[in-house]
């Protein structure tokens, strides 16, 4: 029953307005709880009167409404509402929580209706590091969302006080007191825009967010320059939809304009040029690469919401082929996030051997396998990206630099090439 009382909550407009025109699933809030931009209180059965669940929820400047849910049977869970979703029938998705910077804890979500979704939360000790947590980062269809969690100190032993009350008390509108919801409209808006497409070699590490529809958003990439006249290469969807000005940083330098010279939507890549000379350039590997070769990714994943500075993970390379054994991509093991797509693949000579482009469609394997695969990545191989170059007469080095490198040494080097790109985006599907 957790949740029918998860979609009747009074308090949102959003669940409010699915649930309009229909019989109302569940009864409450009893007790309405306020604490900062925090409400909530307890529901029952709307035949039985049964307690069935505490939950408070807080709506977000993104449009997203994010709930905590306590429920009769023990249970804890996550729910997020929307009124752009369009969420078919019993759909169910993986959902990444990171809570604090922390690794991320792999959940599971379905829907609970066409804008509202949730997930079981498996053990307490997630629930004690979401009581002292300050930002939440959550990563699910195609999206990434950010929640700061202001008092949530507060609210997590407000739900359980909630729920002990709840469970010696007899809930009814004449001794506790029940709370209207606001006139909600009877049908939901069209959708401004629908679930990301996704691509054939997998989920673009940055693409639009359903929660985004209609609106500007700020999104961000890596890239790594390839010619000392500040020639750079990133993915295509990195600049995909940005309106305005392109920006581009290296470590510790101030941001600079980028010009947009050339795109190739079909291999996700895309040319730009920074202003003034550059020493630093990364060099192409002239010779293949093999299976089980060390890399090392360097880029800036969700930035802004963990570290500022480039990020570094290793791995081997797994295959010369990508899904379907499309050619034009090495898969990894490397582990990669939002906001790595564009940066360069590096060997352990410190040479060029990919770019990072894009993550396994966790989704659509999960659905068909039954199980959430980790760590299958992938990288666009430089003979597509020499193409590309030599389509656009760009002047590139390339090196077969046999002695190896310290991973320090590496990532030391790339820190020199490797820019933060950024701009305002319009969100597209």
């Amino acid at each position: 029953m957790w949740r029918k009382a998860l979609l009747a909550i009074g308090f949102t407009v959003l669940a409010g307005t699915w649930l309009s025109g229909s019989p109302a699933l569940a009864k409450g809030p009893y007790g309405l709880t306020k604490i900062g931009n925090w409400h909530g209180g307890a529901y029952t059965h709307s035949t039985t009167g049964a307690f069935t669940a505490c939950t408070m929820a807080a709506q977000y400047r993104n449009g997203v409404e994010l709930l905590v849910t306590h429920g009769a049977d023990g249970l804890w869970r996550l729910g997020f509402a929307n009124k752009t979703l369009r969420l078919q029938p019993k759909e169910t998705f993986p959902l990444d929580v990171t809570l604090d910077g922390a690794a991320p804890v792999h959940l599971f979500a379905s829907a609970a209706g066409p804008i509202v979704f949730s997930a079981l939360i498996p053990n307490n000790k997630i629930v004690e590091e979401l009581h002292k947590a300050n930002l939440m980062v959550v990563q699910t269809r195609g999206a990434t969302l950010q929640f700061r969690l202001e008092q949530i100190n507060e609210v997590i032993p407000a739900i359980q006080k909630c729920v002990a009350r709840a469970k010696t008390t007899h809930l009814s509108e004449a001794n506790i007191g029940d709370w209207a919801p606001p006139p909600v409209p009877t049908t939901l808006p069209p959708a401004a825009n629908g679930p990301t497409a996704t691509p054939t070699v997998g989920t673009p590490m940055h693409p639009a967010s359903p929660f985004d529809a209609g609106r500007t958003v700020q999104q961000s990439g890596s890239g790594f320059i390839v010619s000392g006249d500040g020639h750079l290469v990133t993915n295509n969807h990195v600049v995909a939809g940005c309106v305005g000005e392109i920006r581009g940083s290296l470590p510790g330098q101030p941001p600079v304009t980028l010009r947009l010279v050339a795109q190739d939507a079909i291999n996700d890549l895309a040319l730009l040029q920074a202003p003034g000379s550059y020493k630093d350039t990364a060099k192409i590997r002239g010779s293949g690469v093999r299976a089980g070769d060390g890399i090392v990714a360097v880029g800036y994943p969700l930035h802004g919401m963990l570290t500022s500075d480039v990020t570094v993970t290793t791995g081997i390379v797994n295959s010369l082929s990508g899904v379907a054994n499309d050619t034009r991509f090495l898969q990894i093991s490397a582990p990669v996030q939002h906001g790595n797509s564009g940066g360069p693949l590096l060997d352990t000579t410190g040479s060029l051997v990919g770019v990072v482009t894009a993550k396994i469609n966790a989704l659509k394997f999960a659905k068909a396998t039954g199980d959430l695969p980790e760590n299958i990545n992938f990288a666009i191989k430089t003979a597509v990206l020499r193409n590309f170059l030599d389509s656009s007469s760009i002047t590139y080095q390339t090196t077969d630099q046999a002695a190896e490198l310290r991973t320090p040494d590496i990532v030391q080097g790339a820190r020199g090439y490797t820019m933060l790109i950024s701009c305002t985006a319009k969100p597209t599907q």
